[in-house]
């Protein structure tokens, strides 16, 4: 089992920057790839970017290359998410996903957080 927990959402002003970190529970949290994905009212959840067990591998979507980079910290547990020159396109809730298979972006993870809302303002 795997508990993960969003935080660092909030209100930024277009061209601003934000990190978003996600808290992992279970002794087993170093073996999953893990993902962010978004959801914009009205639309379905899309694969942000994504690293793997070992940190060896990042994957990004298109949208987000060369602005967000995504992290962990397998001794503390978390997975973090660095968002700059951010967008208004960019609003939406934010979730973190656990995986025990590569990464993939299709949101079929094992475990999800709650989802953390990012609002970009223009």
């Amino acid at each position: 089992q795997v508990q993960l927990v969003e935080s660092g959402g909030g209100l930024v002003q277009a061209g601003g920057s934000m990190r978003l970190s996600c808290a992992a529970s279970g002794r087993t949290f170093s073996f999953y790839s893990m993902g962010w994905f978004r959801q914009a009212p009205g639309k379905e959840r899309d694969f942000v970017a994504g690293i793997s067990w070992n940190r060896v591998s990042t994957y990004y979507a298109d949208s987000v290359k060369g602005r967000f980079t995504i992290s962990r910290d397998n001794a503390k547990g978390a997975v973090y998410l660095q968002m700059n020159s951010l967008k208004p396109e960019d609003t939406a809730v934010y979730y973190c996903g656990a995986t025990k298979y590569a990464i993939t972006t299709h949101p079929q993870y094992d475990y999800w957080g709650q989802g953390t809302q990012v609002t970009v303002s223009s």
